[in-house]
């Protein structure tokens, strides 16, 4: 019985989430209440708060959704070991470029949404970077073995990259840099990738 409830509760969660981020996307974050939510699943919003007890508690489910979307993509790339080190970066980072740019970018509502949490809950941000470059970390030390890149310590070294490709993986800066000139995302990525390889000879 407590898992049929588990399911049921885990679902409703999940519905709730997943309505409110088209809400969002529809009409904006700010504009959106929770009895908007709560209607739209013909449920009261007391109902949607024995789930979520503010409307910051939603927009913090939608934004970790989103980010483990991107994070799911990037750990399948990583663990991909058909590809070397270097081809598993260069797909990371474009997986990571090209997945923000869609979902917040191209989306002015859904960019606000990103802005006020990068403003008001900017622990879940963190926390997305910190295992993105965790991710990125892995594959330099696998690059390091196979002695495709320079012996370096991991993880200062992808958080170094990281900041390096910030324009091409921050949600505002993708925005405010999409008419700048170069450097494109290809010739960003070969110059990261460059300064950590073993050169060739």
């Amino acid at each position: 019985m407590s898992i049929t409830l588990d399911h049921t509760e885990t679902d409703t969660r999940t519905r709730v989430l997943l309505t409110a981020e088209r809400l969002f996307r529809e009409i904006g974050y700010q504009k959106t209440t929770v009895a908007d939510i709560a209607k739209t699943l013909k449920m009261s919003p007391a109902n949607v708060y024995r789930f979520f007890d503010s409307k910051k508690a939603i927009h913090e489910g939608v934004a970790v959704r989103l980010m483990s979307e991107v994070e799911t993509a990037v750990t399948a790339i990583a663990d991909d070991r058909r590809l070397s080190a270097t081809d598993r970066l260069r797909e990371m980072f474009a997986a990571i470029h090209h997945m923000n740019a869609e979902r917040y970018v191209g989306d002015s509502k859904l960019h606000e949404m990103v802005a006020i949490a990068m403003e008001e809950s900017w622990q879940i941000c963190e926390a997305h970077i910190q295992r993105e470059c965790e991710t990125i970390a892995r594959v330099i030390a696998e690059g390091v073995e196979r002695g495709e890149f320079k012996p370096c310590d991991p993880l200062p070294t992808a958080l170094c990259v990281c900041a390096s490709m910030l324009r091409f993986f921050h949600p505002q800066m993708i925005a405010q840099c999409a008419n700048k000139p170069l450097p494109t995302l290809e010739q960003m990525t070969e110059f990261v990738i460059a300064g950590i390889s073993v050169p060739k000879t």
